[in-house]
């Protein structure tokens, strides 16, 4: 018996689905390598790279300070009537801290500079490609990677852990707002609490993942907007709108899958 074409279509829009995705993602590892490579090509990268870095970070600290106080109060208000269940409300301490150093810290630090710088990067780059900006680099023999994708890179790389440990301090203060001076939790009990159970390998997983999802949000973000022109959904400011939406939302995605990796490596 013959097997049709319309039997296999699906099989085979898998497989060259399967195909694109790997192709893309083996172009983003070498896009990502030539960029870490370029960090150290001139001195005259450190300029660069302390712009983007008040880009980056100093730009996104606002968003992490807000969102970073919110998380640790919400924290500290679920953790307090689930604890309470059980006798424990005295380990709310450790429970707001080693959640936010281990996993929400880092992750919610990534998807808040995602959407922040992370799609400007995006945006950015992807405007400069559709107005020709790129190649006139290429004309005045300046590399467009050297000048615009290492130094975001690197920067990346030295924001994210910084504004990773402003999120876990603000959330734990938060917490405290919560748990000590809302519910009546005594301070000594939450600040031992935290002391006693939180350990070096804990905030050297967090710093970890968030060296990690820098490399990450930073690598999308740029590869999107400088491969801008060739997108099959769009072209000019279409292209770029749907540059950035691809920066954000395959960041995010990423940064989740690389999570959970990380965290199934470290336990």
């Amino acid at each position: 018996m013959s097997t049709g074409p319309g039997i296999l279509a699906p099989v085979t829009a898998l497989g060259a689905a399967t195909l694109r995705l790997l192709g893309e993602m083996g172009a983003m590892f070498l896009f990502l390598a030539d960029g870490l490579r370029l960090i150290f090509a001139s001195p005259k990268q450190i300029p660069k790279i302390l712009n983007q870095v008040f880009v980056i970070g100093s730009k996104s600290l606002f968003v992490i300070l807000l969102i970073g106080v919110f998380t640790g109060m919400v924290l500290g208000l679920q953790g307090y009537y689930t604890l309470v269940k059980f006798g424990s409300e005295g380990l709310l301490g450790a429970a707001v801290a080693l959640s936010l150093i281990r996993e929400l810290g880092p992750v919610l630090t990534a998807i808040m500079v995602t959407g922040r710088a992370g799609s400007s990067m995006a945006a950015e780059i992807g405007v400069m490609r559709i107005t020709d900006q790129i190649d006139a680099l290429d004309v005045m023999d300046i590399n467009p990677m050297a000048y615009l994708v290492a130094p975001r890179i690197a920067a990346s790389l030295i924001s994210f852990p910084l504004l990773t440990a402003v999120f876990d301090v603000v959330g734990i203060l938060g917490g405290y707002v919560t748990g000590v001076t809302l519910l009546g939790i005594n301070e000594g009990v939450y600040f031992y609490r935290i002391q006693s159970s939180v350990e070096m390998a804990d905030i050297t997983g967090g710093f970890m993942k968030s060296l990690l999802f820098a490399v990450i949000v930073a690598t999308v973000s740029c590869y999107q907007g400088y491969f801008t022109h060739m997108r099959r959904d769009g072209v000019g400011p279409e292209g770029v709108s749907n540059s950035t939406t691809s920066a954000v939302v395959l960041s995010c995605v990423f940064v989740l899958v690389a999570d959970y990796a990380l965290t199934s490596f470290l336990l």
